[in-house]
């Protein structure tokens, strides 16, 4: 007998990320996470599963610590390299102490206990085996490879006082959401010694290196990085590519609008493809696939050439998704360098796709609907290739799998499922399937997703209905799992989320629909997929809820305060008040706001006053729970407070929730006991409006403030 979604079912589920073949494709390693036995964190592993059903079930293999992932091959295949913060034995500095930097450990698959090979002071973020397997490039904000003589200071000196904790600021991006101050940890790529874990450093510049690939012969890596003087007023990137012998540096993108990263070579040696564009559309341009000459000879401004432009398709677009993670983008390549096999959007699907370098032809490997949001290719053998990737869909969280290509390129099956992590769990609940839907809008077809409320009668009274806006703007909901969509529909509330313009995955032209209106193009969008719901039956009128995040919760400020059909909103990690986003947290400065609106605050700050929900709140009516994490360094706490306080004084019904110890990512990779509440909280508030139909406030929590 199964049962209908609850808040609690997230803490069973476990989730792999980040598969790698072996370089013979014979055995997948990937990374699980799970929740830890209290819920107050997460632990995560490296398991490994034979390609062959007939060799095995998958394994976990890594013990030692909270947190081992990011499993690399080495190119022998017979030691497997990963990031852990398991404490070494003899490291006096580490006891008692819970923030240990990640270090790469290498485990001999013929057995034994994995032994620590770097030591890097601020530990490693990732790495590459270098293709001879003789050395590893990493990346780390460590400045060299021994910081504990960088400065005398007086800690351990109970005479004296304790070192100064100020931080002196001189650039923008100081702060990042989750990390909170980051200007001095800036990632330098590194040559370690396989055999000794020697470390040498091989960039220092005053920005983030990172996205490296070695070259085929392993003599050059190719990396992204923003090198522009005033790297912090300008979202750019452009790929390089240097000599590890000599250190010699070459810049092989060009213009001063690139934004090019994830470099991968062809098997040439002599070409980089890389994912990128120069801003053409603004923030609503699309990513394209593209191909570059690796010794910098044509880097001017229109340097490259652009192989997917002609198909309007969106890689390395960002899915909305609650238990999906989105990950780096990767590029793969065929034996013979004819087709490079990357991720693609379409029609709310994210499928593999492979491009033909010669003329940018593309053909999809994979057929949903589900979303792929990682995968790893290897050849194997006659010109054969093999892919790995985690695939999910709306019933069911992320599972890794298995696809063979034969000698030209095309699958030679059907891909196979080599994980089952999340059966038991998903045996008893009666996942609710969603029902696709098209509406049109001002002359565009908007694509969303309803979620029937289970136990639903066709012939009764239509009913309730919560709908769901996406943050970004620019990411799509779409064929993935929402577990707070489940819950809502399991607690007798259909749910509707759509993709209103400014989403990605439809074109450029869709997604840069919403430049200089994130609000009443995007609020009709959402609105006619409502209307249409409420047309066909399928919605009470009198029972309609309105909830989403980040800039879901803009236009559920906004829409709230322009429509009155709401019965109750939750509003969460909201945008209220325009300038304040533009002027405060890690998106902060003049770039952000003139990729969307084509002006900064202060050169329009009339024009900013006009698109904040904040400056008609005194309209909103709608009982309305604002959700915000204390720690946000994205949407700041000021936004909430701002918009809490206007209403509060106006005496509307609202009520503030924040939560401590948060960030922006509370729904998609917060403590997991808090995400259970705010699943609770969410369920309870709607519940309360539209299912129980009251209309006083909901009491507060008996629990709640620790206390």
């Amino acid at each position: 007998m199964t049962r209908r979604p609850t808040p609690e079912d997230l803490l069973r589920f476990r989730i792999p990320t980040d598969p790698r073949l072996a370089p013979d494709g014979g055995t997948i390693a990937f990374t699980v996470q799970a929740v830890a036995p209290r819920g107050d964190g997460y632990r995560t592993s490296i398991w490994l599963a034979p390609v062959a059903p007939g060799d095995g079930e998958p394994r976990q293999v890594t013990h030692g610590g909270k947190h081992d992932r990011a499993a690399r091959f080495a190119p022998d295949g017979r030691a497997l390299a990963f990031i852990s913060d398991r404490r070494p034995i003899d490291d006096a500095a580490a006891v008692g102490s819970d923030d240990v930097p990640g270090q790469i450990q290498v485990l001999d698959l013929a057995g034994g206990e994995a032994r620590r090979l770097t030591s890097l002071p601020r530990g490693v973020d990732a790495f590459e085996w270098a293709p001879d397997g003789r050395s590893i490039l990493a990346w780390s904000s460590s400045r060299s490879a021994d910081e504990t003589a960088r400065r005398g200071g007086r800690k351990g000196d109970p005479q004296q006082p304790p070192d100064s904790d100020y931080h002196f600021i001189d650039r923008l991006t100081y702060l990042a959401n989750g990390r909170g101050y980051v200007y001095h940890l800036r990632a330098r790529l590194w040559l370690i010694d396989a055999a000794t874990g020697a470390a040498r450093r091989l960039t220092d510049g005053s920005t983030d290196d990172g996205h490296a690939a070695w070259s085929p012969d392993g003599t050059r890596i190719a990396f992204s990085a923003n090198r522009r003087r005033d790297a912090d007023l300008v979202e750019r990137l452009d790929v390089f590519v240097m000599d590890v012998a000599t250190g010699r540096t070459v810049q092989i993108t060009g213009g001063e609008m690139a934004h090019f990263t994830a470099p991968a070579w062809l098997p040439d040696g002599r070409t980089v493809a890389a994912l990128g564009h120069r801003f053409e559309a603004a923030a609503g341009t699309r990513s394209d696939l593209w191909l570059f000459a690796a010794d910098g000879s044509d880097n001017g401004p229109a340097a490259g050439r652009n192989l997917t432009a002609p198909h309007d398709r969106m890689p390395r677009s960002a899915i909305a998704s609650d238990l999906t993670p989105n990950e780096e983008s990767r590029l793969g390549t065929s034996p013979d360098g004819a087709w490079i096999t990357v991720l693609m959007p379409d029609a709310g699907c994210f499928d593999l796709f492979r491009v033909a370098t010669r003329d940018g032809g593309i053909e999809r490997l994979t057929h949903g609907p589900h979303v792929i949001t990682a995968f790893d290719q290897v050849a194997i053998d006659a010109g054969r290739s093999r892919i790995t990737f985690v695939q999910s869909d709306p019933t069911h969280p992320s599972e890794v799998h298995v696809l063979d290509l034969d000698a030209s390129g095309r699958p030679s099956g059907a891909p196979r499922r080599r994980s089952h992590l999340n059966d038991d769990a998903l045996a008893e609940i009666a996942a609710i399937q969603p029902v696709e839907r098209w509406v049109e809008v001002d002359g565009r077809q908007v694509q969303g997703w309803l979620y029937p409320a289970a136990g639903a009668d066709a012939n009764a009274v239509a009913p309730p209905l919560v709908a769901e806006i996406h943050g970004g703007p620019h990411s799509f909901y779409a064929w993935a799992p929402n577990w707070e969509f489940q819950v809502l529909a399991g607690a007798g509330i259909s749910v509707w989320a759509s993709n209103p313009r400014g989403s990605e995955g439809y074109g450029q032209d869709f997604n840069a629909a919403n430049f200089r209106d994130w609000g009443h193009g995007p609020m009709r969008d959402v609105l006619a997929g409502i209307d249409a719901l409420v047309a066909d039956g399928l919605a009470d009128p009198d029972r309609l809820g309105l909830t989403g995040g980040s800039y879901g919760g803009y236009l559920t400020n906004w829409i709230i305060a322009h429509d009155r059909r709401f019965r109750a909103a939750l509003t969460a990690r909201c945008v209220s008040d325009m300038t304040m986003l533009m002027l405060t947290g890690d998106i902060s400065g003049g770039e952000f706001g003139r990729q969307e609106f084509g002006v900064a605050p202060w050169e329009d700050p009339g024009y900013y006053r006009e698109i904040s929900p904040l400056t008609y709140a005194a309209r909103i009516r709608t009982p309305l729970l604002i959700q915000h994490s204390d720690n946000d360094l994205r949407t700041t706490i000021g936004q909430a407070e701002a918009l809490f306080t206007v209403l509060r004084s106006l005496r509307r019904p609202v009520r503030l929730m924040r939560v401590p110890g948060e960030n922006h990512e509370l729904t998609r990779s917060g403590t997991p006991f808090r995400r259970v509440e705010n699943l609770v909280q969410v369920r309870n508030w709607f519940a309360h409006f539209l299912v129980s139909r009251r209309r006083g406030m909901p009491p507060v929590p008996r629990v709640h403030g620790g206390q």
